[in-house]
């Protein structure tokens, strides 16, 4: 798609008028006097748990803002491949897809050999390897991302709608309320009137989630703080219509110059669009940025001197900022300390910016808040619906904890690198940087920064690697990764990925063996027997009579066979459930391998042919176990651990 042509346009695209309207709510309404869930901040990690939880319209959510408005601009704009995965369970990769800037290659530049005043392309890469995901990078304005959560939200049955113009004061929680039942948090907002009048409000819910961002007064109130230090380098950031000789304006541009700093250029969404991230002076040990006084004009100058010879001429400046690169870590994202976790479960969290910080040139910051976020709205609705124990409410912070330390390590390392000073043939200097050098720990990290190379460690919800070689492409604790098949029953082409849906179900994808499809002595019709019948099958003791059979488990099957050798009608019936007030028969989940792709799912995912396997996928879409096919025992043990018989 090609817009903002003739100047930037917020909002929609494709529509032609009302393109700054805000839509939202009128801030005349009350807040309720209860919650389920309590959430602080209306960035991309408010909104992506706000969307989840909106999903069960038996949880009551409440999501505050003290902005009086939806986002219309500016700030992150990086999306990656996991998140796009993500994106597709919630319903709108698509829209991304088609509205977004595709980041299919980088160019590196670096000071001119024979000319070091000038910058030459020293090379360019593939942005993101080969099968990395079936998704790719993506750029599209923050502001966008919010617009499609919201639409999630008001069109679910919840009709959810954020509360604008809130601004929170204090959090109390009393650890003397432990039931379910219980609202032990007491929240006190000021809030401001259309009249420009304050008055306060409070509310009680059972669970406080501060998205709150760097300043967050949630963590705050939760006792926990930021830790980490600065690296003292001040940064500009500019989104701006412009004309320019750059012959890479639309790649994603690297660009190291010899004096006059560094500079990152990232192509936006409409193809006019363009974001610089400009490095500006570096900063004495106790200065602020905000004491620099810096405008706009000082950050298109530094612009045009890093990308000398060539020129470049802003038109329109349609949002730009300054910042300071720094890496701050919390000990902990929940309430509970350490030494107390035996007897207690949270009822405070936090999320993205507001438990880690660190620079946005590797466009991190959007998608690991985001992700943040889908790993905890699962599991509060599960404890708040009752279908597991609170004791998974632990796992948040264990596991979101270990990814934000990875990516502090690697920001540090490479916020220190991009800053870096080009070496030259004649430089020594310790604190230069050979670009090529850069490049290596660019690429080296391609799967870190597209997000697929998150693995979560054995806990509650993730099991040992016992049978790891059962699949030994699809690894315990990584997120389900997809891969091309056909769905029997209408031969039609898809990812099976694309079944799973942010609707806090697990996912049962069972890799048949060699059987045959139709034996009713294979291991596939034995497991399925196993589900259907006994005592001890998580269907049978988590299910609710009244509810349909894959309401909690979503089983899957996938056939070695092709599909003209499948009869679904001949197939054991726990593969054509009946669903519904109606009793239909749902007809999507039998699958077999795309061979018309050329991509086998069964050698693509590295599945023993021979024996076949079940695959556990959790509602994050993360690989919780992996059991053969006659695992029944181990099945129905794993979630005993931590799920309650209906």
């Amino acid at each position: 798609m090609q817009f903002h042509l003739n100047g930037f346009q917020a909002g929609d695209p494709e529509k032609k008028s009302n393109l700054n309207s805000t839509n939202d709510p009128s801030t005349s309404r009350k807040l309720p006097d209860k919650a389920d869930v309590l959430i602080v901040g209306c960035g991309p990690a408010g909104l992506t748990l706000a969307a989840q939880l909106s999903k069960f319209s038996d949880i009551n959510t409440v999501i505050v803002e003290k902005n009086d408005t939806r986002l219309l601009l500016g700030q992150a704009d990086g999306v990656a491949c996991r998140t796009m995965e993500m994106f597709q369970a919630f319903g709108f990769s698509e829209k991304v897809v088609k509205e977004g800037y595709w980041v299919n290659e980088t160019a590196f530049w670096k000071p001119d050999e024979k000319q070091p005043q000038n910058i030459i392309r020293s090379s360019r890469i593939q942005d993101t390897e080969d099968g990395l995901s079936e998704f790719p990078h993506m750029v599209l304005n923050q502001a966008r991302v919010h617009d499609f959560y919201l639409d999630i939200m008001k069109k679910s049955n919840s009709g959810l709608e954020p509360d604008y113009s809130r601004k929170l004061i204090s959090v109390d929680i009393d650890s003397e309320k432990s039931s379910s039942d219980d609202f032990p948090i007491t929240a006190k907002f000021q809030k401001t009137s259309n009249n420009g009048s304050f008055e306060t409000e409070t509310i009680s819910a059972k669970y406080i989630v501060g998205c709150d961002g760097a300043r967050s007064v949630v963590r705050k109130e939760l006792n926990l703080s930021l830790k980490g230090d600065s690296a003292n380098q001040a940064w500009g950031v500019m989104d701006v219509l412009a004309i320019t000789d750059f012959p890479d304006v639309r790649l994603k541009a690297i660009i190291h110059s010899i004096n006059e700093g560094n500079l990152l250029i990232i192509p936006r969404e409409g193809g006019y669009l363009i974001r610089l991230y400009i490095e500006l002076d570096k900063l004495s040990e106790n200065e602020r940025i905000a004491n620099k006084n810096i405008t706009s004009d000082h950050l298109i100058s530094a612009a045009k001197r890093i990308i000398h010879p060539y020129s470049i001429q802003i038109k329109e400046i349609v949002w730009w900022s300054v910042y300071e690169i720094g890496q701050r870590l919390c000990d902990k994202f929940d309430d509970v300390p350490k030494n107390n976790m035996a007897s207690n479960f949270p009822k405070g969290f936090i999320v993205g910016d507001a438990c880690h910080t660190h620079s946005p040139q590797a466009g991190q910051g959007m998608n690991v808040s985001m992700q943040d976020s889908f790993n905890l709205g699962w599991k509060l609705a599960a404890v708040i619906k009752g279908i597991c124990s609170p004791e998974i409410l632990h796992t948040y912070s264990s596991e979101r904890h270990t990814v934000a330390k990875e990516l502090i390590d690697f920001d540090r390392e490479f916020a220190k690198m991009f800053s870096a000073k080009p070496k030259t043939k004649d430089d020594d200097a310790l604190d230069s940087i050979d670009p090529l050098e850069f490049q290596k720990y660019f690429e080296k990290h391609g799967r870190f920064t597209a997000g697929t190379a998150i693995q979560y460690y054995p806990s509650l919800i993730s099991e040992q690697p016992i049978y790891q070689k059962l699949a030994s492409g699809l690894e315990i604790g990584t997120r389900f990764h997809s891969a091309p098949v056909i769905r029997v029953a209408d031969v039609k082409p898809m990812q099976l990925g694309h079944v799973t849906k942010a609707d806090g179900r697990w996912r049962f994808f069972i890799f048949a063996s060699i059987e045959k499809a139709n034996d009713p002595n294979s291991k596939v019709s034995k497991l399925c027997n196993f589900l259907t019948n006994s005592k001890q099958s998580p269907i049978i003791k988590y299910t609710k009579i009244e509810s349909d059979i894959d309401s909690i488990f979503d089983v899957r099957v996938i056939f070695q066979q092709t599909h003209r050798d499948i009869n679904i009608e001949a197939l054991d019936p726990f593969f054509l459930p009946k669903k519904g007030k109606l009793n239909l028969h749902d007809y999507e989940k039998v699958f077999c391998p795309d061979l018309k792709s050329g991509d086998d799912i069964f050698d693509l995912r590295g599945i023993n042919r021979t024996k076949g396997c079940i695959v556990v996928v959790r509602p994050d879409q993360h690989i919780a176990n992996i059991l053969p096919l006659d695992g029944f025992e181990e099945l129905s043990k794993f979630f005993d651990n931590f799920m309650i018989s209906k």
